[in-house]
């Protein structure tokens, strides 16, 4: 039997065949290019997980912390609170000290203006005004008094409001309304 061959004749490489050693390789790629994917996104879920599991732990952490601070803060206003009601008390005794002052001042001079037949039975200051009321036994007494208010030099515009003298009482008193202006 006589055999011919009409195909060319083919000339091996030196390498890998085409056809066989192609499709080797093309499933050794795969096959890495598989894995190496698989590394990939297990080290990256790996990254996930820890990052959720640190996540978490600092915000329990900052959790404590928070109700920690909420407590700071519950005191911190509480202090605050105090503060501001030690203060409304300071300035009001502060006011109450200035103001005090200005009283004594006054009685102290109203005393020494007073005749001896004549007694005060209201003061009244509205700013910087004075109203006096009182009883007197004369009408030289409430002249006095009214005098020596004058010439004090602590009380300035003293008029006289009101005078009544009671004819049904025995002995007749004078009841009287004095204004003017106290000045230190």
């Amino acid at each position: 039997m006589i055999r011919i061959n009409l195909a060319p004749p083919s000339e091996k490489k030196k390498g890998a065949s085409l056809v066989g050693a192609a499709g080797l390789d093309l499933g050794l790629v795969f096959g890495g290019a598989f894995v190496v994917l698989l590394l990939l996104m297990g080290g990256y879920w790996w990254k996930v997980s820890s990052d959720i599991s640190r996540l978490e732990a600092e915000i329990a952490k900052n959790e404590k912390e928070k109700a920690r601070l909420q407590q700071v803060i519950a005191e911190g206003q509480r202090f605050k609170l105090e503060k501001e009601e030690l203060e409304r008390r300071l300035s009001a005794i502060e006011t109450v000290a200035r103001n005090q002052a200005r009283p004594a001042y006054l009685m102290d001079a109203m005393a020494d203006m007073l005749p001896a037949d004549l007694w005060l039975t209201r003061v009244e200051e509205k700013g910087q005004q004075l109203r006096l009321g009182g009883t007197a036994y004369s009408s030289v007494a409430l002249s006095d008094f009214m005098s020596n208010l004058k010439g004090s030099g602590k009380f300035k515009d003293v008029d006289l409001v009101e005078s009544r003298q009671d004819l049904a009482k025995s002995p007749r008193t004078i009841t009287f309304e004095v204004s003017c202006r106290f000045e230190i």
